[in-house]
């Protein structure tokens, strides 16, 4: 209802509102105007049945004419349209009953107007139960006096009423307009709101194709993302891979004490824009729901102390004092979970606490809070003495691309998505992180994990042949075949395999790397993934498609500056073995190499001693 409305409001407009249904407003309408019908026809049969003297039906008539008045008031003053509604159905009710019982004593046109201008009326306005209910009142005595008085069993001691023609001839009139104007209304509302209903319906269509377009771009403009920064990662690892590689070959080369200063900060500074790539490829795997967690057996505190020893050396050359303290029961569990995340989660934590404090500790804890055997709930958490966070900024930390203040970055860098991705991997676990913090005091995060335990014992491997391998006389009796289309990837290879004294040739893409393969003889195989005329994928399946079944099995390992979500599985879906990643750790490639040429060798062993 309007807030115009008053007591003095007689407008219908002051008791409509946007917010009422198109049925409601037609109800009241109906009230409104069939009020007013009711008070004119009410008024003219009051003046016939005075002009006969007819007392009683001159009071009902008098009486119906106040109530109307009445009611049309209290409609336009408070819009309470359920509450007239009752009042008139009751009022017909008791006009009814009166008619057949008391005043003419009995059925004729005028009561079965009524009864059925009641049907009508209870049934649009109030719905079905209330229309049932008045229906069965009316209906039902109206049946019974018929019965009565077939039966002759009826007595009153009141002598009836009687109506002149010219009055039933206005009552019959009224009664008719009445319900005429009720069914016209109702329709017309009906209809109205069929057509309403038929529009809104088209619109919503016209909704759903254009959310379906929107959709469809939404999936296209998320493809492009990741296709972009997958695209970008490639761009960026590329040189990256330049920069930190030829940095690692210079400290190789027993450079002067400032020249290794120098090629300190070149290497920290490289390392830094990478963990700054990876951070922002971590997100958008996070964000597009491609994350999937693995469910392996781990020694949590093997784990911990991995993560934590290249963070003690950082604590240290800050001056930090830094404490990890694992729990007793945990030292000998063998936990089931994705140590990798773990890693992902503890490691941001950690660099974050090192980062903003200056001075004092860093303190790691990994206490468990129940053992039930074959479950563990452990929790984490690390605490610092930094600069704290104000309590208005708790939540904001979170946010990606979001630091505590401005102030903040500036003075410590980073991308503000770390505790992001932390928050986020945690989420999708259903853990919820909990911070605590107090401005110039310190921080300290902490969660909760529940991990499967492994009961069982781990078998004992069998027994395998003994074979010593010297890592640097393996790869100096190897000879390495590199698919690589980037000059400068191509002279760093070589740089490498000149100081590791391996011997090596040179593919410009995918195409010459097979060609090479069916006329040479090769240890192994390091295949970059996107070269022009045929990429690492293709030309790996067509190295595992060869003839001969020595140059069709030989290890391949992809080297990819890739960052797309299945990149692992696409590596090992094309044949190959194991992939590094660009910027590649010297360590790590000549690691792999040397273990998957060992692994061959094995193999070979045992078909030949078959």
């Amino acid at each position: 209802m309007s807030s115009k409305a008053g007591f003095f409001n007689l407008s219908i407009k002051n008791i409509l509102s946007d917010g009422q249904s198109m049925l409601t407003q037609a109800r009241i309408r109906l009230l409104y105007y069939g009020l007013l019908i009711v008070s004119v026809a009410v008024s003219a049969i009051l003046l016939s049945v005075w002009n006969l003297n007819q007392t009683a039906l001159t009071s009902m008539c008098a009486g119906v004419l106040f109530l109307a008045i009445v009611l049309f008031k209290y409609l336009t003053w408070r819009g309470d349209w359920k509450f007239v509604s009752h009042t008139l159905l009751l009022m017909g009710t008791l006009i009814n009953l009166a008619d057949a019982f008391v005043i003419f004593q009995k059925i004729d046109i005028l009561s079965i107007q009524l009864v059925l201008m009641i049907i009508i009326f209870s049934f649009y306005m109030l719905g079905q139960n209330w229309g049932l209910l008045y229906s069965m009142l009316n209906l039902t005595p109206v049946l019974l006096f018929m019965v009565y008085t077939y039966s002759h069993i009826y007595i009153i001691d009141i002598r009836p009423e009687h109506l002149d023609q010219s009055t039933i001839i206005l009552s019959v009139l009224a009664n008719f307009a009445i319900m005429v104007y009720i069914h016209n209304h109702f329709y017309n509302a009906f209809l109205k709101n069929i057509i309403k209903l038929k529009k809104t319906s088209e619109d919503q269509s016209r909704l759903n194709e254009n959310l379906e377009i929107a959709i469809d771009k939404a999936e296209k403009s998320s493809l492009a993302k990741s296709e972009f920064l997958s695209t970008m990662s490639h761009e960026i690892r590329t040189p990256l891979n330049a920069v930190i590689g030829m940095s690692n070959l210079l400290m190789m080369g027993n450079p002067r004490p400032d020249q290794e200063e120098n090629l300190e900060i070149l290497k920290f500074s490289a390392s830094n824009l990478l963990a700054i790539v990876n951070d922002v490829l971590d997100f958008n795997k996070i964000e597009s729901g491609k994350v999937v967690f693995e469910n392996i057996r781990f020694n949590l505190t093997e784990l911990m102390h991995n993560i934590c020893g290249g963070q003690i050396i950082k604590a240290n050359e800050k001056g930090l004092i830094f404490k990890l303290k694992i729990d007793d029961v945990l030292r000998n569990k063998i936990v089931i979970g994705d140590p990798t995340r773990i890693t992902q989660i503890i490691f941001n934590l950690v660099s974050n606490a090192i980062k903003f404090t200056r001075q004092g500790y860093v303190e790691v804890k990994v206490h468990c809070m129940e053992d039930r055997h074959n479950q563990v709930i452990i929790r984490f958490s690390v605490k610092d003495s930094g600069i704290g966070i104000e309590r208005d900024n708790l939540n904001a930390i979170f946010e990606p691309f979001t630091q505590e203040s401005i102030t903040t970055t500036r003075k410590y860098g980073g991308t503000g998505l770390g505790l992001a991705i932390v928050k986020r991997l945690l989420e999708l676990r259903g853990v919820n992180m909990e911070v605590m913090s107090k401005p110039g005091q310190g921080s300290e995060f902490s969660f909760n994990l529940d991990l499967p335990v492994a009961t069982e014992k781990l078998e004992e491997p069998a027994a395998q042949p003994s074979i010593v391998f010297d890592a640097d006389q393996t790869l100096n009796n190897l000879h390495i075949l590199v698919a690589e289309d980037n000059m400068v990837n191509t002279m760093l290879m070589k740089k490498f395999f000149s100081k590791w004294q391996v011997q090596s040739s040179f593919a410009e893409n995918g195409e010459r790397a097979v060609e090479m393969m069916q006329y040479g003889n090769f240890d192994i195989v390091l295949m970059d993934l996107q070269m022009p005329v045929l990429n690492g994928f293709d030309a790996a399946m067509e190295i595992r498609r060869m003839p001969d079944a020595q140059k069709a099995s030989i290890p391949i390992i992809a080297l990819t500056a890739s960052a797309l979500t299945d990149i692992r599985e696409k590596v090992f879906n094309a044949g190959m073995n194991d992939y590094v990643s660009k910027p590649f750790k010297p360590e790590e490639l000549k690691e792999k190499i040397v273990t998957l040429v060992k692994r061959k060798s094995l193999l070979r062993s045992k078909s030949q001693s078959v």
